[in-house]
């Protein structure tokens, strides 16, 4: 089932200050989009960009993305349909609409969304209002309202594809919400649990609390990992990658790169999702010389299947020989290759043991790493 988000971004937001639109302004250290963008990143398929056709440098910014760009409507629902069309070669099922304006949005309330379409045509999160409620003027209040039923509601409001192009398609306008249009369409929409960290940045003090709540919503991990292996016949090693000239081999089920495989670990436990034995049993023939390329890809995948990000590994290899300085950045840059990371976020580093236990009598080598995963 092919799920995708709509992110409108298109509007002018000048109401939140600073002389742009909200969506390019700064926030804790990126723009605000960026940080709703990486909210969606794994958790869909497709991501579609609704933009003004005043943001050129948008425009040339994720032209060459992952994205898929759509031009923004002379209104809300102009733009969502507008990425409605933009979906329409891909075969999606569900899709997610989200405001821009919203970067604190929580995965687990994207997930309760998904999760409710797949019971119900149509699903949004929404928080139970606990005020009192007034009605006035601009300094008088002139009543009270019950609050008995009411919800705030918040996005991303998903739909099944087709039936919110239809709701679009048949509404006159002048909707509030994809919701609104979604039940002028007689689709029954789902509450979710909403979340009361999602604000919706519409004033200058929302920055300063969209801030906090992004400062203080960090989920950060280490992991650490730890591998052996002994000498054997050969004329060379496998080490992060980087074939290095040696008098003997390096015994293994696979292709027994030990710092390829600490580095592995450690990203496993950092996620705590077990070893590279629990994913790739060595009982299993196929894995049998195998490249270990292959399994830390797969634990660089599942860190982004969850939702965290790899801000850094660190790898020591303990061994009199080979030397591993000259090979250094070589294996740096293969590593931050496999990894789709920079090479100053990957560290190789080496030392001996001083002659003692077995990697001192040169018996074989020994890794440890660390892994740091952030949650994006």
């Amino acid at each position: 089932m092919t799920t995708a988000a709509i992110i409108v971004a298109a509007g002018r937001g000048l109401r939140a200050g600073g002389g742009t639109p909200k969506q390019w302004r700064p926030l804790a250290g990126r723009r605000v989009a960026d940080w709703t963008i990486d909210q969606f990143q794994g958790q869909v398929d497709q991501i579609v960009l609704v933009l003004s056709e005043d943001d050129r440098d948008a425009w040339a910014e994720f032209e060459n993305s992952d994205l898929i760009l759509a031009k923004g409507g002379s209104d809300r629902a102009g733009s969502v349909r507008n990425g409605l069309d933009a979906l329409l070669p891909y075969g999606v099922h569900r899709v997610l609409i989200h405001d821009v304006a919203r970067p604190c949005v929580d995965l687990q309330t994207i997930q309760q969304v998904l999760e409710a379409l797949e019971i119900h045509p149509a699903a949004a999160p929404g928080l139970t209002v606990t005020d009192a409620l007034w009605t006035g003027n601009s300094s008088i209040v002139t009543g009270t309202q019950d609050r008995a039923g009411l919800f705030a509601a918040q996005t991303p409001q998903g739909f099944h594809y087709d039936a919110i192009v239809s709701a679009h398609a048949a509404h006159t306008g002048g909707a509030a919400d994809d919701v609104e249009v979604a039940r002028a369409a007689g689709l029954d929409v789902a509450i979710v649990p909403g979340n009361a960290d999602n604000i919706k940045i519409t004033r200058p003090e929302d920055f300063a609390r969209a801030e906090r709540i992004l400062g203080t919503d960090m989920d950060v991990r280490l992991g650490n990992g730890y591998d052996v292996h002994r000498f054997g016949d050969g004329d060379h090693v496998i080490l992060c990658g980087v074939k290095v000239p040696h008098d003997r081999g390096l015994q293994g089920h696979s292709d027994a790169d030990v710092g390829m495989h600490a580095v592995t670990d450690a990203i496993y436990g950092a996620l705590a999702q077990g070893d590279i034995g629990q994913h790739f049993p060595p009982s299993d023939p196929q894995w049998k010389g195998a490249a270990s390329e292959i399994f830390l890809r797969h634990a660089v995948e599942l860190a982004g299947q969850m939702g965290y990000k790899i801000s850094n590994v660190d790898c020591t290899l303990v061994c009199e020989y080979p030397k591993i300085g000259p090979h250094a950045p070589a294996m740096r840059n293969e590593m931050a290759r496999i990894m789709d990371l920079s090479a100053d976020q990957v560290s190789i580093k080496a030392t001996t043991s001083e002659r003692l236990g077995f990697t001192g009598r040169s018996e074989g080598i020994a890794s440890l790493a660390t892994a740091c995963l952030v949650k994006s």
